[in-house]
């Protein structure tokens, strides 16, 4: 397919230069007719994200303890946490999240996310669904994840960073991340480490090795380029040229070093975000869109350390105890809630809080929220009844996603619930719809396929609509 530039040169009305034409010529090579280019030209023109940024809280968030606050539930299984106003009059948050409830005039939360098919009500398929925005049915063809697609569709901002980042990418969950039937080029690059905010903490790799840099990466990179017309018995060698290159240019750019260096913020800004891992995780999300990684996900799950005895498994899956003010327990004979805090203390609510207000704050004042979409997502909520464990199930039939920039209206609540939270009452939204919503404001064209390498053409996006109150 022809390259983002090129789209984007028709989209803004520049007449087509020689080069534009040999680019288009090489697209129909590929297999794109002209009808098919032009699509993909226009869909570009209604682009409204130049990036995305996807904060992913797994594990299953409460929605009626943090977005979609339920005074008038059942009193046996209502929450303990109540409304507080927000910067937007008649819209409510919970107390857990008074920072972010300053920053609700930018801000769309969309509480009606709901499953509409079976299935998907665990934490490896659930994280899968989201991710995709397809649902892992058991079909043959496995869907790709959105960051990838974008990758695939519009490559990266900058050439020296990956397209599609997942940060840390290291825990269980994050394993779920798929290329589906597209090269292996569009893979997500995880950066690893299990304490971001450790002053320690590096990716490995991004810096050549000292008996390996200077002339001799180069001569080593020369080399490569030499050996290229060679015979190759890869499956997929523009893939593998795109590593060998991305690496090269991660090796070499003083760019990549300072996109991945936490060190280079002031202590104001570090200090917005919150102390420790969270804090640290979403602002190296920031940075990374800044930089120019087209599609990062921040895939955040609190490191078991000193200051949080018991605490292994700080995700939201709170089946025991949501509502202890310090340790759910580590005792494995109850509901399977054990190793976390509950919902309310600082490493779980408070430092989500605490992260997200300054996110949405800070891109705004440096003015990448027009461009960047920004999206706080969950693979499902919980129920709207406590079990006799004190704690929360899993439940697919109503939660909530909440979502900023790239032209979101905020101050806005998309959807409703009944009066416990457990059934959505209007404006029903699924996970397709969240992924048609991405595609459509990344201005890829969801009425064009792409392929398989057996040429098989597959459409993306198609299952669901964009959601309208967010376009």
């Amino acid at each position: 397919m022809p390259p983002p530039d090129w789209f984007r040169t028709r989209a803004a009305g520049r007449p087509a230069t020689r080069r534009d034409a040999l680019r288009l010529a090489a697209a129909g090579a590929l297999g794109l007719s002209l009808p098919a280019c032009l699509a993909r030209a226009h869909a570009a023109g209604r682009a409204a994200a130049k990036n995305v940024l996807v904060i992913l809280e797994q594990g299953g968030l409460s929605h009626m303890d943090t977005w979609d606050p339920k005074p008038d539930a059942v009193a046996e299984h209502r929450s303990p946490h109540r409304p507080i106003a927000t910067a937007v009059p008649g819209v409510q948050f919970t107390d857990l999240l008074p920072r972010t409830a300053a920053v609700a005039d930018k801000l769309a939360v969309v509480r009606s996310f709901h499953h509409a098919k079976g299935g998907a009500d665990a934490h490896p398929n659930g994280t899968q669904y989201v991710l995709s925005g397809s649902h892992p049915s058991g079909a043959a063809l496995e869907m790709p994840d959105l960051g990838a697609v974008a990758a695939h569709a519009l490559g990266g901002v900058d050439r020296a960073l990956p397209p599609y980042v997942m940060v840390p990418g290291n825990h269980e969950q994050a394993n779920e991340t798929r290329t589906g039937f597209l090269p292996a080029a569009t893979r997500v690059f995880k950066t690893g480490g299990r304490d971001l905010s450790d002053p320690a903490w590096t990716i490995q790799g991004i810096a050549a090795r000292a008996d390996a840099a200077g002339p001799r990466l180069a001569d080593r990179h020369a080399l490569r380029g030499a050996l290229d017309g060679a015979p190759r018995t890869s499956i997929d060698p523009r893939g593998m040229d795109r590593f060998y290159d991305q690496a090269f240019d991660m090796l070499t750019s003083p760019r990549v070093a300072a996109a991945f260096d936490l060190k280079t913020e002031p202590a104001a800004v570090r200090e917005a975000y919150g102390a420790g891992h969270r804090g640290a995780c979403y602002l190296m999300g920031r940075k990374l869109v800044e930089a120019g990684v087209r599609f990062a996900t921040v895939d955040v799950r609190w490191p078991l350390t000193p200051a949080v005895p018991g605490g292994f498994n700080l995700n939201w899956d709170h089946h025991d105890a949501i509502y202890a003010p310090g340790s759910c327990g580590t005792v494995r004979d109850k509901a399977g809630g054990e190793g976390r805090y509950g919902i309310g203390h600082w490493v779980m609510m408070g430092s989500v809080d605490r992260a997200f207000a300054a996110l949405v704050r800070d891109m705004d004042q440096r003015g990448l929220l027009a461009e960047t979409l920004v999206c706080f997502v969950t693979e499902f909520g919980r129920t709207p009844r406590l079990n006799k464990f004190q704690g929360r199930d899993h439940w697919v039939k109503a939660y909530s996603m909440v979502f900023a920039g790239a032209g979101v209206r905020g101050g806005q609540v998309v959807g409703r619930t009944d009066r416990d939270g457990g059934y959505v009452t209007d404006a029903a939204v699924t996970p397709e719809d969240y992924a048609a919503t991405v595609y459509e404001k990344l201005g890829i064209d969801r009425s064009a396929p792409l392929y398989t390498s057996s040429n098989r053409p597959v459409y993306i996006g198609h299952a669901g609509s964009p959601i309208a109150a967010l376009m």
